[in-house]
């Protein structure tokens, strides 16, 4: 039997597959399960600096990735080459680009999955194979070019979210509503057409729960947030939809009429789960021609969110009252002191804050302080002796919510910060 040559027409078998020791040489792929879990081991720890804090599920999508690579590659050691698959890589490559991982990071797993399988497959081989292993090296050459221009490609694609003349002019668009300048000559240059209302969003994106603060790395981890959010925003909506972001936050602005415009809170949170975040939003509906005032409100109203450590969407009718209670005044001046009393008890007034912070939850905020129950209960009752307003009564907490909005203000300290709960 010749077993030794690519062109070998065992029964049932492509003329085009590459035979080794008289199977197809893709055989021992076929074990995809075992094959993957030693693969993902092998270049998980390569990509463990992109990974986000569920490891487990970001193995979970680097075995998928890796499976699309076997299949790809036992497809085209079978002779045949099937756009599906070349499909289901571009698409796999392109969800790697949106979470930040490096090309060069990429290529080298490639690198190394395809020496394992040449290696794997070749062991097979047997005296008389010289002719296969050869016809093997120069299919596995037109495969390792197949998968990695098929990556480099989705990758380009992916960063022209990011560059190219277009996308500029988006920007530039953009800032232009932002700072109320007039749009009509940018618009026909990008060919976006600016919306007669809108939905101002003022985004926070809270530090990357994996990041120390100590790491020399730690802006890029915060670039790379910001990417993923940024290419899930653009995959999810589109070029109607404009933004001005930053590591830190920024404006996105929703035309009424966009698909997203009525499920904004689906929106942020297939945000937050791209970069792997908790993002907190304001929104404040705006006609095109006051969305600089809308912009700034929203934002003031964030910080309000931040100082109250709210985390989720606020609408501006939401915190209408707490919003009003930030503006100077009289209002103001007497609320802010109406917790003096406990600027000596610094254990009870963080008490009262994490209990406001979570929505009076008992449970949580005992769980949150480690202590028992009861004693947020008898601290509780100590604070409603102190400041003469019981907690536990809704006048209380309505007067003791406002006070500490206020209070916020004058100490430029935020009440407690729920966003990474």
């Amino acid at each position: 039997m010749a077993t030794s040559t690519s062109m070998n027409t065992i029964e049932g078998v492509s003329r085009n597959c590459v035979v080794i020791a008289g199977r197809p040489a893709s055989a021992p792929l076929r074990e995809v399960r075992d094959l993957t879990r030693h693969m993902v081991e092998s270049v998980v720890e390569d990509l463990a600096p992109f990974a986000p804090v569920d490891s487990d599920t970001f193995a979970r999508d680097v075995g998928t990735g890796t499976r699309v690579c076997f299949e790809l590659v036992a497809t085209m050691l079978d002779g045949a080459d099937l756009p599906q698959d070349r499909e289901r890589l571009h698409s796999t490559a392109a969800a790697w680009a949106r979470r930040g991982i490096p090309i060069a990071t990429i290529n080298n797993a490639v690198s190394k999955g395809m020496a394992m399988v040449f290696d794997l497959i070749a062991a097979c081989a047997n005296a008389e194979d010289n002719a296969g292993l050869l016809a093997l090296g120069r299919r596995f050459l037109a495969i390792t070019e197949q998968i990695t221009s098929t990556i480099a490609r989705a990758y380009v694609s992916e960063l022209q979210v990011d560059f190219g003349a277009h996308h500029t002019s988006r920007h530039a668009l953009t800032s232009a509503l932002l700072a109320g300048h007039n749009t009509s000559a940018l618009a026909g240059h990008c060919e976006i057409p600016v919306a007669e209302t809108y939905s101002v969003m003022a985004l926070d994106l809270p530090e990357y729960p994996g990041r120390l603060p100590a790491r020399p790395d730690s802006a890029v981890t915060a670039q790379q947030v910001l990417r993923r959010v940024e290419s899930e925003l653009a995959h999810q909506c589109g070029e109607q939809v404009l933004s001005s972001l930053d590591t830190g936050g920024g404006t996105v602005l929703v035309p009424a009429a966009h698909r997203w415009a009525a499920d904004l809170n689906g929106l942020v949170t297939r945000l937050s789960r791209a970069g792997q975040i908790n993002i907190r939003a304001t929104i404040v509906r705006s006609q095109a021609d006051t969305i600089p005032e809308a912009a700034h409100r929203a934002h003031e109203l964030l910080d309000v969110v931040r100082r109250l450590g709210f985390g989720g969407v606020h609408r501006f009718e939401d915190l209408a009252v707490e919003y009003q209670l930030t503006r100077p005044g009289p209002a103001r001046d007497h609320l802010e002191t109406a917790l003096d009393a406990l600027d000596d008890h610094p254990d009870l007034l963080h008490t009262l804050c994490v209990h406001i912070g979570n929505k009076l939850q008992r449970k949580r905020t005992a769980g949150d302080l480690r202590v028992h129950a009861n004693t947020v209960d008898h601290r509780l009752k100590r604070i409603g002796q102190l400041i003469g307003r019981d907690p536990s009564e809704p006048d209380g907490q309505w007067r003791i919510r406002a006070a500490l909005v206020a209070r916020s203000y004058r100490t430029a300290m935020p009440v407690t910060d729920r966003s990474s709960t």
